[in-house]
């Protein structure tokens, strides 16, 4: 009668058989139990290529094998143990044992563990799932043999314990964690069925919750919304630094000496405001200035601008307003160049008197004399009638300013 084999590939040896091997026989069986009772194997999944998405784990009668290892490492077969695609590994259908599996590939696939065949569950790592799973694979009667992920049980900390790189995943909701005192830092809550908050509180009476960056000698924090989520305080919305604006309305500025444009003026309609505006003829190149000193904040960058006015006529011909700029610092030379002149596409009128224009945003607007900060900056705007075709004049109300701070505020 010949040798019979379990499940995992242990030798049963018949009665009379096996004469003079027996001794080596029995080291085997006793290496495949060494194997099954804390075993390690490293697995490389299939490469890519026809149905390599499926790498076969199999029991070899009277040998060693990775099935039997009840800790295993999968890694890919590409570089940097990287997959192509979603991978699978199979058992045999009447292995029965229990494994510590780390998925250590790179890539965002999944990788699912299984029996070969029947309708049975299985274990899935997902895209960005990369670690330990502890996994009990149940052959039942063989048609529909189990795969469950027994999870890795909960871990109480006493004492003193380091946690380094470690990830705490799906914790109890009102979960915290408190100081040697007692004192709650950190707490895991909801609000209503499905909005989860971490609430940092403050660790003594009188003491307000302090986030502390350190390592390094410069160091920022940051927290970001998603999508179009904004930074609140309550129920208001955080001010951050960016985009801003400043108006210069035309009560501020002042005709150039040399194609100057007209004086302000102001003109009082049958209803409601009166306008403060400078007039800019239709005929040739007319030119106004203002000064403005920037918040300490601002980045010294580019601006742009926008343009509002008026006309007198029922006209629907355009008008293109440029803006051009100096920066000057302390001992600076006054008589200094502006910058490139940078302005919006001509802004059409609607047709009616005096009914309010307003341009789009215009492209960069390049400073001249290297701005930095607690400078004052000069501008000089016109209208470049080589580039509109309004048949009358053209009278500004002033200029709505767009430029960026990147600091949170003046000290």
């Amino acid at each position: 009668m010949a040798s019979t084999y379990t499940p995992l590939g242990v030798e049963k040896m018949a009665t009379g058989e096996n004469a003079g091997t027996w001794g080596t026989k029995t080291n085997t069986n006793l290496e495949i139990l060494e194997q099954i009772s804390g075993g390690y194997a490293v697995q490389t999944l299939n490469a890519a290529g026809t149905g390599a998405n499926t790498t076969t784990l199999s029991v070899s009668d009277g040998s060693t094998g990775a099935t039997l290892s009840t800790r295993i490492i999968i890694l890919g077969a590409e570089s940097a143990q990287a997959i192509t695609g979603n991978k699978t590994v199979t058992i045999p259908l009447d292995v029965e044992n229990w494994y510590f599996i780390k998925n250590s590939t790179s890539g965002a696939y999944t990788v699912e563990f299984k029996y070969v065949s029947g309708s049975g569950g299985s274990v899935t790592w997902g895209t960005t799932d990369k670690g330990w799973k502890a996994i009990y694979a149940s052959a039942n009667d063989g048609t529909n043999p189990d795969v469950v992920d027994i999870g890795m049980g909960n871990v109480t900390l006493t004492g003193t314990e380091t946690l380094t790189n470690k990830t705490l995943t799906s914790p109890k909701i009102g979960t915290s964690i408190l100081d040697t005192n007692g004192n709650e830092l950190f707490l895991l809550t909801a609000t209503g069925s499905a909005v989860n908050e971490l609430t940092y509180a403050n660790a003594a009476t009188g003491n307000g919750p302090t986030f502390t960056a350190s390592g390094e000698t410069n160091v920022d924090i940051n927290i970001n919304p998603k999508g179009t989520g904004v930074l609140k305080s309550g129920t208001a919305a955080v001010k951050v630094a960016g985009k801003e604006t400043m108006w210069v309305p035309a009560v501020a500025m002042y005709p150039n000496t040399t194609s100057g444009c007209a004086a302000i003026a102001q003109t009082e309609l049958s209803n409601g405001p009166e306008l403060k505006s400078l007039d800019f003829d239709k005929d040739s190149d007319e030119f106004a200035q203002f000064a403005v000193a920037f918040p300490k904040s601002w980045n010294e960058g580019t601006v742009t601008f926008q343009a509002f006015f008026t006309a007198n006529t029922t006209n629907t011909g355009t008008t293109a307003f440029v803006l051009q700029g100096v920066a000057l610092a302390d001992d600076g030379d006054l008589n200094t160049a502006f910058g490139t002149a940078v302005g919006p596409t001509a802004k059409a009128m609607s047709g009616t008197a005096n009914d309010l224009a307003v341009t789009a945003e215009s492209g960069a607007v390049t400073i001249a004399g290297s701005p930095s900060t607690d400078e004052y900056v000069f501008f000089q705007i016109s209208r470049d009638v080589s580039a509109d075709d309004l048949t009358a004049d053209a009278k500004l109300l002033g200029v709505k300013l767009f430029f960026t701070t990147d600091a949170a505020n003046d000290a």
